[in-house]
């Protein structure tokens, strides 16, 4: 909608985990750093844990991009699943045939065929699991077991856990402790600093191809990684209603206020506003509202 009024090619606040957007910002970068090395050298468990909209899906396609022929990946992005239902996903994930009606045993004794195929054909085998924290013990336990397959020199299965810090809490459990052990490398995505926050907005508007500059304003850019927290999706989030705002009003520039009324807007970002606000969270729902029914008003769009 805003993209011609900002001089953009396309939307660079979008909530889609779009790689091109990849922002070398020290948090991302030595996450990342972090998952390369530790794949080269063959560790077995590595783990990725953030809040929400810190940037894990991001990063786990940004890794995924990243490998190269050395390495056959499977990558299961939903792990809510049964022992059984994680090993059949696997199996799927590296294209290996079985029987509908397979036992575990067999399925287990053909992903170790497949596995050591694989390792002979001079590759390594990675899975790579989205939203780990969903997992239940009993699947956490059966995802353990598969790190036992292995030859004489080298693991035949490496293993990215990306999860919210309920995984921590789940492997405080005593029934998995031994796979909390095989855990050799890990790493805690941050927010962004303000530093950060700049440096990550100019970027996603330079990949936009943006033709105009300083956009957001210095007390703009304070209220977003304020109000924000310095979570990405959040900032993603704000900056696109922000940017909406500034279009419904024919401006050019996003001010503070711009990010306020979109702060008020957003639920998680509204409850970083002290409670005596309370009338203002509804007036800026409301204005937000009637800025972009406007906007659409204007373009013949309603």
């Amino acid at each position: 909608m805003y993209q011609q009024h900002f001089g953009l090619t396309e939307k660079p606040f979008n909530l889609t985990p779009d790689t091109q957007f990849f922002c070398q910002l020290p948090p991302h970068q030595e996450a990342l750093n972090v998952l390369l090395l530790a794949l080269n050298n063959g560790e077995g468990f590595i783990k990725i844990t953030g809040d929400v909209g810190t940037g894990k899906t991001l990063l786990c396609r940004k890794l995924l991009n990243e490998l190269d022929d050395r390495y056959q990946t499977a990558y299961l992005p939903n792990p809510h699943l049964t022992p059984s239902g994680l090993r059949k996903a696997i199996a799927d994930e590296f294209s290996i045939a079985y029987a509908q009606n397979i036992n575990q045993q067999q399925i287990l004794q053909l992903l170790n065929q497949s596995l050591i195929q694989i390792s002979n054909h001079g590759q390594q085998a990675v899975l790579i699991i989205d939203e780990a924290q969903a997992m239940s013990l009993e699947t956490l336990e059966a995802l353990r077991l598969l790190t036992n397959l292995e030859t004489e020199k080298q693991k035949l299965l490496q293993i990215v856990l990306f999860a919210q810090p309920e995984l921590d809490e789940l492997l405080k459990h005593k029934s998995i402790r031994q796979l909390k052990q095989r855990i050799t490398f890990s790493y805690q995505l941050r927010p962004l600093n303000y530093t950060e926050l700049v440096s990550y907005i100019n970027h996603r508007l330079t990949i936009a191809k943006c033709t105009q500059v300083n956009i957001f304003s210095r007390s703009a850019l304070k209220a977003l990684h304020y109000y924000s927290r310095g979570i990405p999706r959040l900032i993603n989030i704000l900056a696109h209603k922000s940017m909406l705002v500034a279009y419904g009003r024919g401006q050019h520039n996003i001010t503070k206020s711009y990010i306020l009324m979109s702060a008020l807007d957003t639920e998680d970002s509204a409850k970083s506003i002290v409670r005596r606000r309370y009338k203002k969270i509804t007036y800026g729902g409301l204005a937000l509202l009637t800025v972009l029914a406007w906007a659409l008003y204007a373009q013949g769009l309603i």
